[in-house]
């Protein structure tokens, strides 16, 4: 037996995201087969436990093509200001930055199997935060650097949104809490949970502090503020972040 999470959207609470360990039979084995067999064994499980209709697994294991798609192995960046295109996991991994080194800005440029196991990620010392396009992001809230390129990539690309928000529980067969901090099938919540919410504005698709406000369930009025207060000047940070995506 084995135990992974299921996340399922929540915009009626103040988390967004649910987490619901749900126990099931594990197959050994490093073949695809074997872990798709875990990954149905695990959504009928939850069928079970959690009374869910229907699972969406997001991994390069998926017997669904569009959730191999969803992978942030697989999920494209495109950014038009920079005429760069890379993978969400790509994106992350160049962006930490550690006591003897980084960002890696170069990393963008290999495959995300080739990023992940980067060397240097592993040799610079503790990790102190992220640097994405000269914006600045710290460690806590705990993903929500890797959730906000997630729910970026995800939202430029209108018929995997749409195919997202037809699911309700989200699961990654390959994530274990014990060993790993993020999970794409959570930024998929994530991203079902703030579009019920109303909450998917260009604000918070764009701006660092709209996204944390959003994050903690407040509609931020921020941008509304900073625009009647003094409309000459914008946050030169939360500027810059605005069009990285566009």
């Amino acid at each position: 037996m084995a135990t992974r999470p299921i996340f399922i959207p929540a915009p009626k609470g103040p988390s967004l995201v649910w987490k619901h360990d749900v126990s099931f039979q594990w197959y050994a084995g490093m073949s695809i087969q074997q872990s798709q067999r875990s990954i149905d064994s695990l959504h009928a499980a939850a069928k079970e436990q959690l009374q869910v209709s229907k699972v969406l697994e997001i991994s390069s294991k998926s017997r669904d093509p569009l959730g191999v798609k969803l992978s942030a192995f697989n999920l494209m960046i495109h950014t038009t200001k920079y005429h760069q295109t890379f993978s969400v996991e790509c994106a992350y991994q160049s962006s930490k930055v550690f006591e003897c080194g980084g960002p890696y800005k170069d990393i963008r440029d290999l495959t995300s199997r080739e990023a992940k196991g980067d060397p240097r990620l592993k040799d610079s010392g503790p990790l102190l935060g992220f640097q994405f396009f000269e914006v600045d992001w710290e460690l806590e809230p705990k993903t929500a650097f890797y959730d906000w390129l997630y729910i970026n990539a995800l939202h430029k690309q209108p018929e995997l949104a749409d195919y997202v928000l037809e699911h309700k529980a989200f699961s990654d067969i390959a994530f274990n809490p014990e060993r790993s901090l993020n999970c794409q099938a959570f930024s998929a919540a994530l991203y079902v949970a703030l579009h019920d919410k109303d909450m998917l504005t260009p604000s918070v698709l764009r701006e660092k502090n709209s996204y944390l406000e959003a994050l903690r369930g407040i509609k931020t009025t921020l941008q509304k503020e900073a625009s009647t207060n003094n409309p000459a000047k914008v946050d030169d940070q939360n500027a810059q972040s605005a069009f990285i995506f566009e």
